[in-house]
């Protein structure tokens, strides 16, 4: 079948890709690839692959596709699901045989649900998607297409039983040729990543058992399961070559220090090709181990503090000790490592008094750069779970963005507002950026490169942008 897979447009400057940890429209402009749709449009011969936002496609720029494809895949998620079901109506209605269906987290958990509340769908992919996709394309009988749930000819919804996990993470095309058929590599920008960058999976799965991380819970499991060392160099080499202008590779496995030692041996193998290189990683790695990865081209860690106060970090199974961060943190420094760490306020045990400890805590361990962000419990999580049963999370605001694509704060506590909550993002980000010894790191950056210069003035005036937006959303 002809395949179209599409990132449908939604909200401006929403990103909602697969490879996006937070589905919403962030602080400054930032798109991940959309890898969980290149990848089985790496398995589909012929396929067509369209990322609409950061591609700033419209609704009318993509209807005119519809008539040359017989499939449609959607990515969809929970807060761009209502206009992606629209995106499909739209396309149906350009050429009514076209077969439509979706994958992604949202309907992975509630498939059954998501069909009912969208007559449109002919089918979902749900879990692993990757080999449902490409039977579906291939033309095998739905009925005998396992991980699938579809409409049979009465319209009745069926759900096959689940596909296996899959073992032979090598069995995976590489998703880089797609990136080079399809999309414009300099319309992807991650704000602590160099530009142009690429990002790509070297496995899925995460052992963390965090109450709010989506995608282990959803899709990739709690096993980490990876490509071989060869298989993933060989793919570096290949988009070496494609993209000569590739300023740095980033590896967005869940956690890529899961495994020790086959972090040490591509690291190993990149430092050969004198590749700059960044990756997930949680804040438990050894000194050693740090400085073979250092001195095999990684460059900066993307790393999930989420809080500084250890009971908070208990009550999510992060697993990890405060102290521990910090001793990490402090190797990463001496070792000349960057590190992007990610926080998230309103987690259960929240206070206004351990916001403040966050805050002050992070000061302290002082990564690079930071982001903010407000706790999500999707569906699917623990923590989904844990805030409908104790009235944490109410219907108002369980879509978990606003109309404009900004994260909300969906949670509430007795003792801490929505608004406590919100409002404290603003305060993290002015108390964290606006030091003496951090305004003099960021402006020394600036002097030393004119192309950062540029990159930090468009980020600021981004930035404020947004905190205008979240004030009118607030108010």
């Amino acid at each position: 079948m002809r395949t179209l897979f599409m990132q449908a447009p939604s909200f401006d400057g929403f990103d909602g890709g697969a490879g996006s940890r937070y589905q919403a429209k962030r602080e400054i402009k930032s798109f991940w690839y959309p890898t969980w749709l290149a990848q089985p449009a790496a398995l589909v011969e012929n396929s067509k692959l369209v990322d609409a936002p950061p591609h700033k496609q419209t609704l009318n720029d993509v209807l005119p596709m519809a008539k040359d494809h017989d499939l449609l895949v959607l990515h969809t998620s929970v807060p761009s699901f209502a206009s992606d079901v629209k995106t499909i109506e739209a396309m149906k209605a350009v050429n009514p045989n076209l077969k439509a269906g979706l994958i992604g987290a949202k309907v992975a958990v509630d498939a059954e649900g998501s069909m009912l509340k969208a007559p449109a769908v002919d089918f979902v992919a749900r879990n692993e998607f990757d080999f449902t996709i490409k039977e579906v394309a291939d033309g095998v009988s739905w009925s005998d297409i396992k991980g699938l749930s579809y409409r049979n000819s009465q319209g009745v919804i069926v759900h096959n039983d689940e596909r296996a996990i899959l073992e032979d993470m090598d069995s995976l095309p590489f998703v880089t040729p797609v990136y080079k058929r399809d999309l414009v590599m300099e319309n992807y920008f991650i704000g602590y990543l160099k530009h142009p960058y690429i990002s790509i999976y070297t496995g899925r799965g995460c052992k963390s058992r965090c109450t709010f991380c989506l995608w282990p819970q959803t899709v990739g499991g709690h096993r980490y399961r990876t490509r071989s060392v060869g298989h993933v160099i060989e793919e570096i080499k290949w988009a070496m070559k494609a993209f000569p202008q590739t300023k740095e590779f980033f590896f967005d496995d869940d956690t890529f220090t899961d495994d020790l030692p086959r972090a040490e041996a591509i690291a190993k193998e990149l430092g050969k090709l004198g590749v700059t290189w960044s990756c997930n990683a949680k804040a438990n790695v050894p000194r050693e181990t740090l400085k073979k990865l250092k001195d095999g081209g990684l460059r900066l860690l993307l790393v999930g503090y989420e809080s500084g106060n250890q009971q908070i970090l208990h009550n999510i199974k992060k697993g990890m000790r405060v102290e521990v961060a910090e001793k990490f943190t402090k190797d990463c420094h001496e070792l000349g490592i960057a590190i992007h760490g990610t926080f998230i306020l309103g987690l259960p045990g929240e206070t206004k008094e351990t916001i403040q400890e966050t805050i002050r805590w992070a000061a302290k361990i002082n990564p690079h750069t930071i982001q903010v962000s407000l706790a999500a419990p999707y569906p699917g999580t623990f923590l989904y779970n844990q805030a409908t049963q104790n009235g944490w999370l109410d219907a108002e605001n369980a879509e978990l963005v606003d109309d404009h694509g900004i994260q909300i704060a969906p949670l509430h506590y007795p003792h801490l507002s929505h608004d406590e909550i919100f409002t404290s993002v603003e305060t993290f980000y002015k108390s964290f950026y606006f030091r003496a010894g951090k305004i003099g790191s960021i402006v020394g950056e600036m002097v030393m490169s004119p192309d950062m210069m540029k990159r930090r003035l468009r980020e600021g005036v981004e930035f404020f942008d947004f905190l205008r937006e979240r004030k009118k959303a607030a108010a």
